[in-house]
């Protein structure tokens, strides 16, 4: 591996086009999965007819379909541990949700079990409704002596509305299954502080310059042992006849960290107005990640993420690197299959890390040739790739519902306090007419907008540039500059570098902006670090 790497695909094939053999020290996958459904919408009968394509970002829903029941039959078709797990779920759960959430996701398991190294870990964080199943197909995949830890992470206090908390133990812990490709595997024993509580049990001090102590009982020990606690005067006599002696135990001795286990409760979830959060529906926290990275990495190695969303793995990985410039940094891998999530990321990189974050992006159209190949096989993920190239945001309305407005950019061009300012768009993979200007025109007033955009694969033709002209100027109050209020362009003018034209703005508002990462170093010399603290 060389560059990080980001690439846009599904990651099935991204792994086995451009993943070569035993390349990864580290995976974290986390996923999409449907939690809220009960077990009656996962285990309902389907028909086998719903259609493969995704109609939405973040639809984190697996269906039985005929794509997932020709996984299935490849699966059980290939033999093997994997083909045995395999046809035990479809007995046990004939036709369901959850046998194709698990025919997908074990052709893909089986791929990250070959890109791993001998010495490298997985980590797949799930929640309790497919944790056990996924433990079993891991099982069959990895091998039974690979499991490590089920790491629970108690997300938040409590979860659920009142009704759903009268009728049972409220959800607040997701699973995390741990398990290592052989049977060496990279390992920095995670700590962390001692608690306060703990601290609190140092409360006899002899004044003698070693500090406080607290009094721990000589269970067994040697007369050698009693002779030098004597001899240092650390030894406490029992209260009562008959009972055990004690000796002082210094917090000075203590190494100052205790080792974190497999119940992670210090760190939550995050808050609506946490200043990391992206309103990414699925986005974990960083400090999450990189506990991860740094109890199961080294300095140099690979890091893959193959359902990297919003970008977490990356943005930790990014940090821990900057955190340690002394040392080889970590490198990345990011898969994700809408361009939605890649741009996120891309924007994500940017806000936090400024041009200082260099990688590659694999998969997205380069040219016209394949933006139309990929306008004809999938229109929605052509339409958020466009999008991206003039920064816009994707409308999360519902299929159907987007009143002609495929996305929005927001903005501000006057003094602080001042209105906030948007330009819509609409995008067209072909049969461009002159109704579509019209139409956005329509839509443009309607929403009362400055500015409307409509990008398309096609050439306008002559009355469309007119019908545009016709819509007039946009006059910046801040900038005194006009600027045309239905504007044209193409796909092959966005490649070539062309822009909105718009006012400078102060303050963009494409996604939320990502909180600048603030280095641990002054004036180039890291401060103090501990790798193998996990926080």
């Amino acid at each position: 591996m060389g560059a990080n790497t980001l690439y846009y695909g599904d990651n099935l094939d991204v792994l086995r086009q451009h993943v070569a053999d035993e390349s990864v020290d580290l995976t974290y996958l986390d996923p999409p999965f449907n939690s809220k459904a009960t077990y009656n919408m996962l285990f309902r009968e389907q028909d086998g007819t719903r259609a493969a394509a995704q109609f939405k970002a973040f639809t984190d829903t697996w269906k039985w379909d005929t794509a997932s029941s020709r996984a299935y039959e490849d699966l059980v078709e290939a033999g093997g541990r994997v083909a045995d797990v395999m046809r035990a779920f479809k007995t046990f759960m004939p036709a369901s949700d959850m046998l194709a959430y698990l025919s997908m996701m074990a052709p893909r398991l089986e791929e990250l079990h070959r890109v791993l190294k001998p010495t490298g870990s997985i980590y797949l964080h799930c929640d309790p409704t497919a944790s056990h199943y996924l433990k079993l197909l891991m099982d069959a995949v990895f091998g039974l002596r690979a499991f490590r830890n089920e790491i629970v992470w108690k997300r938040t206090p409590f979860a659920g509305s009142s009704k759903a908390r009268a009728e049972q133990l409220p959800k607040s812990h997701d699973t995390i299954l741990f398990y290592s490709e052989g049977m060496e595997w990279t390992w920095q024993c995670p700590t962390l502080p001692y608690t306060e509580a703990y601290l609190k049990r140092f409360k006899w001090e002899d004044n003698d310059g070693r500090g406080p102590y607290r009094k721990t009982l000589l269970k067994t020990f040697s007369q050698e042992t009693f002779k030098r606690l004597e001899a240092e005067n650390r030894l406490i006599p029992p209260v009562k006849p008959g009972s055990k002696w004690s000796y002082k135990q210094y917090l000075l001795e203590s190494p100052g960290q205790r080792q974190i286990d497999d119940v992670w409760t210090d760190i939550n979830m995050l808050n609506p107005m946490a200043k990391e959060r992206l309103h990414y529906p699925t986005q974990k926290p960083v400090r999450l990640l990189k506990r991860i990275i740094l109890e199961s990495s080294n300095p140099g190695d690979v890091i893959l993420d193959p359902f990297c969303g919003c970008g977490t793995t990356i943005d930790a990985t990014e940090q821990i690197n900057r955190e340690n410039p002394e040392k080889l940094p970590r490198r990345w891998i990011g898969i994700d299959i809408t361009y939605l999530a890649t741009n996120l990321i891309k924007c994500r990189l940017k806000d936090a890390f400024g041009d200082g974050c260099k990688y590659e992006v694999v998969g997205e159209p380069a040219d016209l040739s394949s933006a139309a190949q990929l306008a004809e096989e999938d229109p929605y993920q052509f339409q958020w790739w466009a999008l991206g190239l003039v920064a816009a945001r994707p409308v999360e309305e519902k299929k159907g519902a987007d009143k002609g407005i495929d996305g929005r950019l927001y903005f501000h061009d006057e003094p602080e306090g001042g209105e906030t300012k948007q330009v819509i768009f609409s995008v067209k993979g072909g049969n461009l007419t002159v109704a579509h200007v019209r139409d956005l025109r329509g839509v443009l007033d309607r929403e009362n907008a400055q500015i409307g955009l409509l990008i398309s694969m096609e050439q306008p033709t002559k009355p469309m540039r007119a019908e545009a002209a016709s819509a007039g100027f946009y006059e910046s109050p801040g900038w005194k500059t006009k600027h045309p209020r239905l504007q044209l362009l193409t796909i092959e003018d966005l490649l070539a570098g062309k822009k909105v034209d718009r006012p400078p703005t102060r303050d963009e508002r494409t996604f939320k902006k990502a909180e600048r990462f603030k280095p641990t170093h002054l004036s180039g010399k890291a401060l103090p670090f501990d790798e193998k603290q996990g926080v």
